[in-house]
């Protein structure tokens, strides 16, 4: 059994979405759980999958429209979606609203992640799809083709 506390990590922005690390299992192989915010009107990530993840998603706030293969749900307060690893799966919150959720990923990807792809959004200028991808791949996350 391991119990741990301490100060919580800073939030890291992304555009319009901010992530608060509650617990950063990078450290031990281990799940890691965050509060994601979305702000109204977001439309990122771009769809993906997880190679190595498996994720779920449990909205506390608002209305998050999430997707895993296909499936499309407008989530609200207590309502949870489940992404397998290798599925692909996107939200966004096209609603009026801030939405907020809890993220738990096994294993964890690690909010460094979301620090290095932070970096290349507040680069300034266009995103440079070259950059999110690699830093994606780092972290064996996987862009979806576009639809047909």
């Amino acid at each position: 059994m391991t119990l741990s506390g301490g100060a919580p990590i800073e939030p890291i922005n992304i555009g319009q979405l901010s992530i608060q690390y509650l617990i950063d299992g990078t450290a031990t192989g281990g799940m890691g759980v965050f509060e994601l915010t979305v702000a109204p009107g977001s439309q990122v990530p771009p769809p993906h999958s997880h190679t190595h993840n498996e994720e779920c998603v449990y909205v506390l706030e608002g209305i998050l429209r999430y997707s895993v293969d296909g499936v499309v749900r407008d989530l609200v307060p207590g309502e949870w979606m489940f992404t397998p690893r290798g599925s692909v799966h996107h939200f966004s919150n096209p609603h009026n609203g801030t939405a907020r959720a809890l993220i738990v990923l096994t294993p964890d990807i690690g909010a460094q992640y979301f620090r290095d792809v932070g970096t290349i959004v507040s680069a300034g200028g266009p995103v440079d799809p070259s950059k999110l991808i690699d830093v994606m791949s780092r972290y064996g996350l996987v862009p979806a083709p576009p639809p047909q």
